[in-house]
């Protein structure tokens, strides 16, 4: 009784002794294993909570920064300094973005739209959609899919910001004159 308490108080992971292997053992088990889940389901959402408020530090340590020397007079406007600017606006729009669709899913109220699209399809679409950032860092994207995929069952939109977030983390750690490659195999 006092494992349940504790768990319907948040306090997740407490465990009950298993006395029997009947019934009454097999339910202690399975309690026990749904206590263990949602103590490692929790850790993992505090452990996204605290990745998600690093991520958000950098592009407004970096906004903040060059709106202060801008301010100060200290560094004079240009369009490179625009560019960085709009670039983590755009960074920072993303990561609270990421934490509205979390805070929808962690609600099961994240709303999926399943269509059948083809690998290659689906790849070549990314790869569409960063070419001219790829080019911009002098990255070349290609696309490498093994013959005859069947069709996968995917909410595209969703799958695609997934493939947008592995592309732009490949931009930021491959050297100009890099390459990435988008992938496909059984």
């Amino acid at each position: 009784k006092d494992a349940t308490v504790e768990i319907a108080r948040g306090r997740f992971g407490k465990q009950v002794k298993v006395r029997s292997k009947d019934e009454m053992g097999e339910l202690a088990i399975s309690f026990n294993q749904m206590s263990l889940d949602l103590e490692r389901a929790t850790q993992a959402r505090r452990q996204m909570t605290a990745d998600i408020a690093h991520d958000l530090r950098s592009p407004l340590s970096v906004l903040t920064g060059y709106a202060e020397a801008l301010s100060d007079g200290k560094l004079a406007g240009t369009p490179e300094i625009y560019e960085i600017l709009h670039q983590e606006t755009n960074h920072l729009s993303r990561l609270v973005e990421d934490l509205r669709l979390l805070s929808l899913a962690d609600a099961g109220e994240l709303p999926l739209l399943l269509q059948s699209i083809s690998p290659q399809a689906l790849l070549e679409r990314t790869i569409a959609r960063h070419t001219v950032t790829a080019g911009q860092h002098g990255i070349k994207l290609r696309v490498v899919i093994e013959p005859g995929l069947p069709e996968v069952k995917v909410d595209v939109e969703r799958i695609l910001q997934v493939l947008d977030n592995l592309i732009l983390n490949a931009f930021r750690y491959t050297p100009s004159s890099g390459e990435v490659t988008l992938a496909g195999s059984k």
